[in-house]
């Protein structure tokens, strides 16, 4: 039997993913043309070439100006900028009544407007689990500062999944009559764990406000805030479908987002400021968050891009990832040395269930010690194969994966070389003997059975 023909006997629904096929040959053959075998997806999707060509055309066929105006060049901006703010509540099923679109960079721009805003005081708490990303941990700082207590719910081993048991304890702890926020991934970017979406209404009936992490969930998973009511969803679109990078968005509740207070003012985000009245008074949200002049020429490419993945269906991209992260997986963990040692060590699931398209993992030689991760991305480079090595922004993650201790990570901290700053290289040599990242592969839109069996065969060539 053909290495082929026991996939589709193990994962018969990829037959039925062959229409990405017909569009990677249409609109991403400079995949296959370059000769590039692209396993990053976690990392940035990938655009299709029709998204600049409409994109290109809007440009070409329009004359567009600063939308702060009421001239003809800037309404043609704002409208475009209103309607890509519809698609995107329309794309996530979110009521316009009840969801709002802020523009920002991208995720972690999303993220830093929540934690300069929160208001986070004496009393109130910062919850979130181990397996965030930096750009929801960086607002513990924010939590900190106004004298809020800040908690980590763990994951466990071997799945990297959260004990509900914890996770019901620290629930119980939101501050009555404070401000209590919760955020988790609703994809780790780095297990690639898939937590419940039922924990928002669990959360909110607790006391919490919620701040779900969507940036590795929503390039293969649809997300509806219809029906999971998530207070904050942070977004970089180039995660989803490539292009254009910078154009990131918040989507908030109104209700929620009423709680948030600015630290400063800016351009674009005022009604009045005056300088001898020394007052300023904000615009109404969106408007009141977006500083400075949006990027209004990116923009309209957002609404292109959603349009890309809709008339693709997420159904369909959700089986490709799904039958060829579970191929991966199968193969992987059964690669053994001579020596009976095995290959690599997985991180997270060894099964699709709850659990996204990405795998983490380590590799060994044939007597069981550690390979770096950064030899394997190079030996990978060799061979045209885009991959990803590190703790992926996720050191939480990492930690518990590497099984790097809490009393570790303080002797190394402590040291008085490392109170201002602390290199990669020095970090390593305080967990000598540990691995200090992974290596990760991740699926994604237009991979096929060919991709993945390129990286197979290169991790076989790492036997013995």
């Amino acid at each position: 039997m053909s290495e082929y023909a026991g996939f589709i006997q193990k994962y018969p629904t990829y037959d039925k993913t062959h229409d990405i096929d017909e569009l990677r040959d249409r609109d991403y053959a400079r995949l296959d043309r370059i000769g590039q075998i692209y396993l990053d997806y976690t990392g940035a999707g990938l655009y299709a070439d029709s998204q600049l060509r409409l994109h290109q055309q809007v440009l070409v066929d329009h004359v567009f100006g600063n939308p702060h105006s009421s001239n003809p060049t800037s309404l043609a901006a704002t409208w475009l900028i209103e309607s890509t703010r519809a698609t995107i509540l329309q794309f996530f099923n979110a009521n316009p009544d009840e969801y709002t679109v802020i523009f920002t960079q991208n995720a972690s721009g999303a993220l830093k407007l929540v934690g300069e805003s929160y208001p986070f005081e004496p009393g109130s708490r910062y919850l979130l689990t181990f397996d965030n990303h930096n750009s929801v941990n960086g607002i513990r700082e924010f939590a900190h500062a106004k004298g809020a207590e800040v908690t980590y719910i763990p994951v466990c081993l071997p799945d990297m999944r959260v004990d509900m048991d914890s996770l019901d304890a620290s629930l119980d702890l939101a501050a009555a009559g404070k401000n209590n926020l919760f955020a988790y991934p609703a994809q780790s970017n780095f297990s690639a764990v898939q937590h419940p979406l039922e924990w928002i209404e669990r959360a909110h009936a607790k006391g919490w406000d919620v701040l779900l992490d969507a940036a590795a969930f929503a390039p293969s998973n649809p997300l509806d805030l219809g029906k999971y009511k998530a207070d904050f969803v942070p977004l970089s679109f180039y995660k989803i479908f490539g292009y254009p990078t910078g154009v990131g968005a918040l989507v908030a509740r109104r209700e929620v987002l009423g709680k948030l207070h600015r630290p400063w003012f800016a351009g674009g985000t005022i009604t009045v400021a005056s300088v001898q009245g020394n007052k300023y008074y904000l615009a109404e949200a969106p408007a009141s968050f977006e500083d400075g002049t949006l990027d209004y020429l990116n923009i309209p490419a957002v609404e292109i891009g959603l349009k890309h993945i809709q008339s693709i269906g997420y159904e369909t991209i959700h089986e490709r990832v799904r039958t060829l992260t579970g191929w991966l997986l199968d193969n992987l963990s059964e690669m053994k040395h001579s020596s009976g040692f095995p290959l690599v060590r997985i991180y997270g699931p060894l099964t699709m269930v709850k659990r996204g398209g990405a795998v983490t993992a380590n590799f060994f030689d044939k007597n069981g010690r550690p390979v770096d991760h950064r030899s394997i991305e190079q030996e990978a480079n060799q061979h045209n194969i885009s991959l990803r090595t590190g703790c992926f922004c996720n050191p939480g993650a990492g930690e518990i994966a590497l099984g790097i201790s809490k009393p570790e990570l303080a002797a190394c901290f402590t040291q008085p070389d490392h109170s201002q700053r602390l290199s990669l290289d020095d970090f390593r040599l305080c967990i000598d003997g540990k691995a200090s990242g992974a290596v990760r592969v991740s699926v994604g839109l237009v991979s096929n059975f060919e991709d993945v069996q390129v990286f197979l065969k290169f991790a076989e060539g790492l036997l013995n």
